[in-house]
């Protein structure tokens, strides 16, 4: 089945966080905003990181014959589909399959995130992360009362395979070995950025941390949306001695079910693994758990035709911004739906961008504030829309610059 990733789907009026939420969660810090040059269901949404396109037809498909057993009771993961389903899954697309005694779920993986922090890092100790980093990384300590600690990424743009960042190895090793650092935070692929990290750094960092007694946390959300042609490892196949490594995915970028709530998190250690299940409900939503088991089952065709379509929005961009905004920087990343693109050329490093884009255009994009560090001068842009927002969203950056 041909999927149209073309057609521009209505979000309006569903309580969509992209189309009705950026107020608050995109500007909300950021003082007073003027008025927008068109109404707020006309903007162009390109910010918050789900898509513009309709779930896959088996996710739709697998929701409604659930609905149709209209019993919606307190719902657990109780028989094999799910984790059998997904082991399946881990197994094709990485040679890897975790155990399933080692899978516990979670209503998303920044949830997750949150309640692991919450579980191993003791008051008084830290977390690591690289940045730019995903600004929910921060929040999630914050919200704890726990310190993060960055280690900024070096920005190589073009660097080596134009993949435009590198692990600052002497900073790194040396802030892991505080005494008080507990925990390190890897975003594998890298959000915001896309960078795929090499077996031989992945490995570097994890066995740093381990001489450390670091745990590390591993964000593999977007482990599946990477260009043609590149793969992803996950963390754990490289390293399948240790039990100190935790794994977080989910369906939810993969298939757009962000909105579904359910993660899945792979935790080897059975003493981390006691205290999750002492401190976290095991129930999930049933809708959830049909449309999660269905995508893994049969979601494959939907996923490269998704992929195929991505590269093609990606190299209409880098197309765009060289013929149009020629002192942007940006190159096509190696992985997630995500464009990093630096304007500081245009509007310098300090300057609110995505404020006064959204201001003069109307276009929504995150920019700087939004993350934690190290990413003063650029704005990321959600290329999972249709083509012709693709379009639209460079013309009006192009706008905001001429204004």
């Amino acid at each position: 089945m041909e999927v149209d990733f073309d057609e521009v789907l209505d979000r309006r009026g569903i309580n969509s966080m992209a189309q009705e939420g950026f107020r608050k969660s995109l500007f909300g810090d950021d003082g007073p905003m003027v008025e927008l040059p068109c109404a707020d269901d006309e903007t162009l949404s390109m910010w918050v990181a789900d898509m513009a396109f309709a779930a896959p037809p088996v996710a739709t498909k697998a929701m409604a014959e659930r609905i149709e057993r209209p019993v919606f009771g307190y719902t657990g993961v109780l028989d094999d589909h799910l984790f059998d389903a997904l082991g399946t899954w881990c197994e094709h697309h990485y040679g890897w399959a975790p155990q399933s005694e080692h899978i516990v779920t979670s209503r998303g993986v920044v949830q997750a995130i949150r309640d692991l922090i919450e579980q191993i890092v003791e008051p008084g100790q830290k977390v690591l992360t690289l940045t730019p980093a995903y600004g929910q990384f921060e929040k999630a300590c914050n919200r704890h009362g726990r310190e993060l600690v960055m280690s900024d990424l070096e920005d190589l743009f073009p660097g080596p395979g134009d993949t435009g960042y590198a692990i600052d190895f002497d900073d790194f090793a040396a802030k892991v070995a505080d005494p008080q650092m507990r925990m390190f935070l890897l975003c594998h692929p890298h959000n915001p950025s896309g960078r795929v990290w090499t077996n031989d750094e992945l490995t570097r960092m994890a066995e740093l941390c381990f001489a450390n007694d670091v745990v590390v946390v591993s964000d593999e959300i977007h482990c599946d949306l990477q260009r043609v042609g590149v793969s992803h490892t996950p963390l754990s196949k490289l390293l399948p001695d240790s039990d100190q490594i935790i794994t977080c995915m989910s369906a939810s970028k993969t298939f757009n079910l962000a909105g579904l709530g359910l993660a899945h998190v792979i935790i080897p250690n059975d003493q981390y693994r006691q205290r999750w299940d002492d401190c976290v409900s095991s129930l999930v939503n049933p809708v959830s758990l049909a449309a999660t088991t269905a995508v893994f089952r049969d979601g494959q065709a939907w996923l490269d035709q998704l992929r195929t379509y991505l590269d093609a929005n990606f190299a209409l961009l880098h197309r765009r911004l060289a013929d149009e905004l020629p002192e942007a920087r940006f190159e096509i990343p190696q992985a997630t739906y995500l464009a990093w693109v630096n304007l500081s050329n245009y509007f310098g490093a300090e300057s609110s961008i995505s404020r006064h884009v959204a201001e003069t255009t109307g276009l929504l994009l995150e920019g700087a504030n939004m993350f934690s560090a190290n990413a003063d001068g650029y704005v990321r842009l959600n290329l999972a829309c249709p083509r012709s927002v693709v379009d639209d969203a460079v013309g009006r950056l192009a706008l905001a610059v001429e204004q």
